[in-house]
């Protein structure tokens, strides 16, 4: 069977539709490793969703990580 008979007949297709299929588990893996880094970035940071109560908190909490807001020319808004 030549490659052109294979194109014609499907046999070519399921090795893409297991392709498809890989690169879509892979990037679940990625998003799901990414959701949990992000989970284990808050719950691990100082900042609890109030404001400081003294100055010492203030530099504490700026201490660390802090999360970027966009830049302006990516701002939807």
């Amino acid at each position: 069977m030549t490659t052109n008979d294979q194109q014609h007949t499907g046999a070519g297709r399921p090795r893409s539709a297991i392709g498809r299929l890989v690169r879509r588990a892979a990037a679940i893996i990625a998003e799901c490793n990414d959701a949990q880094r992000r989970m284990i970035e808050l719950w691990l940071s100082v900042d609890h969703g109030r404001a400081p109560d003294t100055y010492a908190e203030f530099l504490l909490r700026t201490s660390g990580t802090l999360i970027r807001e966009p830049a302006a020319c990516d701002r939807t808004d």
